[in-house]
């Protein structure tokens, strides 16, 4: 069984909320929903993980004697326990299996990083190489992770002879108990380390900026997240590498709207245009492309260009471009434009315009038959 502190990605001295953090983070990644069935066995060790470290008596009952000592499974054997008397023995003389985990380990895995990444509609419409530049830690050239200055090694401690804990005896209502806690020497480690690297100060690490070139796929959008697995920090002691998680932002464009993976832009045409249709060139995310205007096109009627959208995410194909029509009515009219009008009004029999005859209540009734 893999450490509880291992599944949640945390260090073991991590706080209740990074550790809920951590949490949302994986199982969002291993829920069956998303991640399907192979991830279930995944997930069910993440929850059972975070119901052990997210609850304080839990982790301090886990920390001493790992899983074995929530179960109740003695000093680390599995049978059960005979008594009373047990309980007390397993909990206060180093029981449930905690000399059985040995030394703390100094490597750390890396924390994850987020990186914000501004991209154009032109990117989000073919997808682009983006350079990304920020902060975080690498290996250290001097010690390669080893933490000592070249040469020389860990000693073993003194105080707790390399086991990382020491026994303490407390004196209680049950009598003299015996307790394991770390060794105040080595901090648990079971080991010293007399010369510590100067490059990286003994954390076999430095700080320093770095620069990628990753690729942005078609039809990444505003909050978008991309993960790129083993590219954040290195852990202490030359522990594995975090993630890093991109965060999209993508720039607002002067012409088009994108909604999902369609792009919608306007135009204004007279109304004689309306009426007579035509063509023209529109410039699109692709080039100049002639766009068809019908003859008898109405305001507000949608033009559809299909496959000149952006790119669909992680499948293939694009959105379609939508070219929405305004007809614009002239306010005035010159003399000639005026006659030509009605006499197209005329030859249209669109002269005189009658109003709806409003239909005769009961009471206009009443009132013609009266006073008719």
């Amino acid at each position: 069984m893999r450490d509880y502190y291992e599944v949640l990605g945390v260090a073991r001295d991590a706080s209740q909320e990074e550790i809920k953090k951590a949490y949302r983070k994986r199982a969002r990644k291993l829920h069956p929903d998303y991640a399907g069935a192979d991830s279930e066995e995944a997930f069910k060790e993440l929850s059972v993980a975070y119901e052990t470290l997210s609850d304080p008596e839990k982790r301090q009952m886990y920390d001493i004697g790992g899983p074995d000592a929530l179960r109740g499974g003695g000093a680390g054997a599995g049978a059960p326990f005979t008594g009373f008397s047990d309980i007390f023995e397993a909990m206060f003389s180093g029981g449930f299996g905690a000399s059985a985990q040995g030394p703390a380990s100094r490597v750390r895995r890396g924390k994850d990083q987020q990186v914000t990444v501004d991209i154009t509609l032109e990117d989000a419409t073919f997808g682009a190489a983006k350079e990304v530049s920020f902060k975080t830690h690498v290996l250290c050239d001097t010690c390669h992770g080893a933490m000592c200055q070249p040469g020389t090694s860990p000693e073993r401690c003194a105080t707790c002879q390399g086991s990382g804990f020491v026994m303490q005896v407390q004196n209680s209502l049950f009598g003299r108990m015996q307790t394991q806690a770390p060794c105040p020497t080595c901090q648990g480690y079971g080991s010293t380390i007399a010369q510590p690297c100067t490059e990286c100060n003994g954390a076999g690490r430095i700080a320093t900026r770095r620069t990628l070139n990753i690729n942005i796929p078609a039809g990444a959008s505003e909050g978008t997240q991309i993960r790129v697995s083993g590219e954040a920090e290195i852990g202490m002691g030359g522990g594995p590498n975090g993630d890093l998680y991109l965060m999209i932002h993508e720039k607002k464009h002067p012409v088009f709207d994108r909604r999902g993976d369609d792009l919608h832009t306007w135009i204004t045409i007279p109304m004689t245009t309306a009426a007579l249709g035509t063509e023209f060139e529109l410039e699109t995310m692709d080039g100049k492309k002639t766009v068809t205007i019908n003859a008898g096109t109405q305001p507000n009627d949608d033009i559809v260009l299909e496959g000149l959208g952006v790119g669909h995410l992680q499948r293939s194909g694009r959105g379609a471009m939508h070219v929405h029509v305004d007809v614009e009515i002239p306010k005035k009219l010159d003399e000639t434009s005026r006659v030509l009008l009605e006499q197209l009004a005329k030859a249209r029999g669109e002269v005189r315009v009658e109003p709806h005859r409003q239909q005769a209540t009961f009471f206009d009734k009443l009132r013609d038959t009266f006073m008719g």
